[in-house]
Formats: structure tokens, C-alpha cells, sequence
């Protein structure tokens, strides 16, 4: 049984998480990052697999792999012969998934005062992504190839509790799918075997509370929109 003090100070930092898309320079002590991960791994997976791994990018390293990714990402030709490795979004949009994600990058846009038609605005926008926005530490976590659906499923609890515990440190973070596209020139970096398929990033830090996009804070549909109770 945990106290009412316990349970508040959970729901807060599951409810305090939200992606924050421009960090301050202020260092996370490997310390830290060691035991968020620690905390994370408690994550159920099923038979006890544990599918998940981690590499830990800070300094020089998380230097090298973000400044080759925006300069393949900016440069036309070398961008389109990078394409994701696995589906995140479905192929086929329709509501009401189309509509959050439209209005969430709206949001997001007009925060920035960027307008439908500023593209480079935009792209500049997402190539940040690249350097994990401007974190101390970066996160590349991969899967083994031959684990199916039901393991993906427990590496998005694995995911779900590093934000988590990130948030009980006074730490925040951004999870992104983006790197999925840039997944050899990660793989080259990395040096990853070839079992191993990128699944996303994630940025670790202490949120720069100055900038406006990290005011954003996106909709969630209320309960009854969502759940269903039977007796």
C-alpha cells in the first residue's frame, strides 16, 4: 500500500511528461541517467525477454551522429535515399487520428509563427529533431530482429517508464520517431549489429522553459471518448 503523498507524486510525473523540443545546456550526471535507465527496465515483458537496448549518446559521440544526420536530412538528394525501416504512422490516414496529428502540429507551428506556406520554416523546424533539441544526452534504442508485435508493446512501457522516471528527477525528455528514417547512417555510426533495428531516439534533460514551444501542451480526449465500462 503507498501513501496518498506516493500516489500524488506519480500521477505527477506521468502527468507533468510532455515532449519538450529545446533543452538547456545543463549536463545530466551519468549517475542519473544510469538509474533512470535502471528504474525503466522494471518494465513487464512477456516471458521476462527484456527486449530492449539503450546507447547513451553525450559529447563528442552525440556530436558526430547529429551533425551527419542534418546534413543528410538538409540536402535533398542524400534525404531521399533514407526511408524508415518500419511503419510508425498508418498508411492510410482518416479521422479522428488525421485530425490530432494536424492539430497538434498546428499548434505547435503557430506557436513558432510558422505558417503553411513557410516550408523552410518548417524543415528547419524538424531538422532540430537531428540534435535532439539541443539535449545533453541522446538516446538511440533498438530491438533484435526477430522479436515480433508483442515485444514492441513491452518496449513502449520500457519508453513510457524512462520518461517517467525522468519527470520523478525534475528531468525532461522528447521520444522521436524521426531518427527511424536516418536508421543506416545511425547503424554506420553506432556501429550496431545486424540483428539490431533502430526503433527511436530520445532526448534527455532539463527543459529551457524560455522557449515557446515547450509551452505547448497537447489535447487528450476525455474518458468517457475512450472507455467503455461493463457490469
Amino acid at each position: 500500500m503507498i501513501s496518498s503523498s506516493e500516489q500524488q507524486a506519480v500521477d505527477a510525473a506521468i502527468t507533468s511528461r510532455r515532449s519538450i523540443r529545446a533543452f538547456l545546456p545543463t549536463p545530466v550526471a551519468r549517475e542519473d541517467v544510469e538509474a533512470i535507465l535502471q528504474v525503466a527496465a522494471r518494465a513487464p515483458s512477456g516471458t521476462n525477454t527484456q527486449p530492449w537496448k539503450a546507447y547513451v549518446l553525450s559529447g563528442a559521440a552525440k556530436e558526430r551522429l547529429c551533425a551527419r544526420i542534418v546534413a543528410t536530412y538538409k540536402d535533398p538528394e542524400q534525404n531521399s535515399q533514407h526511408t524508415e525501416e518500419y511503419a510508425y504512422y498508418p498508411r492510410e490516414w482518416k479521422s479522428p487520428y488525421i485530425d490530432r496529428r494536424r492539430k497538434v502540429g498546428w499548434d505547435l507551428y503557430a506557436l513558432l509563427g510558422l505558417t503553411r506556406d513557410n516550408k523552410a520554416g518548417m524543415a528547419a523546424q524538424h531538422a532540430r529533431n537531428f540534435t535532439f533539441f539541443d539535449a545533453p544526452v541522446g538516446m538511440i534504442f533498438t530491438i533484435d530482429r526477430i522479436m515480433e508485435q508483442g515485444s514492441w508493446l513491452d518496449y513502449g512501457m520500457f519508453l513510457q517508464n524512462i520518461m517517467v522516471a525522468a519527470r520523478g528527477r525534475g528531468l525532461d525528455t522528447c521520444p522521436q520517431a524521426a531518427f527511424t528514417q536516418f536508421h543506416r547512417l545511425i547503424a554506420e555510426e553506432l556501429k550496431l549489429p545486424d540483428n539490431e533495428m533502430v526503433v527511436c531516439g530520445m532526448a534527455l534533460g532539463v527543459a529551457d522553459t524560455s522557449k515557446i514551444e515547450n509551452s505547448l501542451i497537447s489535447e487528450r480526449e476525455p474518458l468517457a471518448n475512450f472507455v467503455k465500462f461493463m457490469e
